[in-house]
């Protein structure tokens, strides 16, 4: 009479269902994250590559563009006509550089080509952590779980190589100055206006970091876990 007690407790069947689903906080999907990219690093930083050089691209683009701005406020001639041998496209009333269209679809079909290669990247992983994602939803991992876990591992890749590659070309853009127009180079530049650059290519390469792997870590979170643990691997 008691089991049947309990089973007419009055709480619906779906609510009971919903206690038994995996629920895990914030700092163990991170720490699941981490183990997941240490035990895939070579496929982690064929991804992570991919985006260093994009971001370091635009990185090294817009810091050069920071630097010739600071050396042209200088107003000396001769600055002006090196900066036009560099292959600044300047006009008499110019004050300022900026990138020039061809750079800008060169810095568009980098980080697009960056994209696709985050996107397949993240595809193949799926593929083989089929029985892994299944077994996961058989123990009661819900959609969002699984989704959660694809958007850290890559946050966490996005961060390192966006940041890796902001940091190496903004010092390839100062030592290319450097080189050319010596200690004038460090002086005369706004280097508050350099440093936003480099953020700024840091953050645009974890967006696209998260952009690329949405797509896949939708077709991971959706995946019936019948169909996943059939896959043979």
């Amino acid at each position: 009479m008691q089991n049947h007690a309990i089973f007419h407790t009055g709480v619906p069947e779906t609510s009971q269902k919903m206690d038994k689903l995996l629920v895990l906080p914030f700092l163990k999907s991170l720490e699941i994250a981490v183990k997941s990219i240490q035990v895939r690093f070579f496929r982690s930083m064929i991804t992570t590559i991919s985006l260093v050089l994009a971001v370091s691209f635009l990185s090294f683009t817009n810091v050069s563009s920071d630097i010739a701005n600071g050396l042209l406020a200088t107003g000396d001639r001769t600055i002006r006509q090196s900066l036009i041998r560099s292959g600044y496209d300047l006009r008499s009333e110019d004050t300022s550089v900026g990138s020039s269209p061809k750079q800008r679809w060169i810095i568009v079909l980098s980080l697009l080509v960056c994209v696709v290669g985050i996107v397949n990247a993240q595809l193949m992983a799926v593929t083989e952590r089929f029985r892994e994602i299944g077994t996961m939803k058989c123990l009661g991992a819900l959609n969002r779980f699984i989704l959660r876990l694809f958007l850290l591992e890559a946050g966490i890749q996005g961060l390192i190589g966006s940041t890796a590659g902001a940091i190496v070309g903004g010092i390839f853009a100062i030592l290319n100055f450097f080189i050319r127009f010596g200690t004038l180079a460090l002086t005369a530049p706004k280097w508050e206006q350099a440093i936003l650059s480099i953020v700024t290519a840091s953050l645009t390469g974890c967006f696209l970091s998260l952009i690329g792997v949405m797509y896949p870590a939708l077709v991971a979170a959706r995946m019936q876990p019948v169909e996943a643990m059939r896959v043979e691997q």
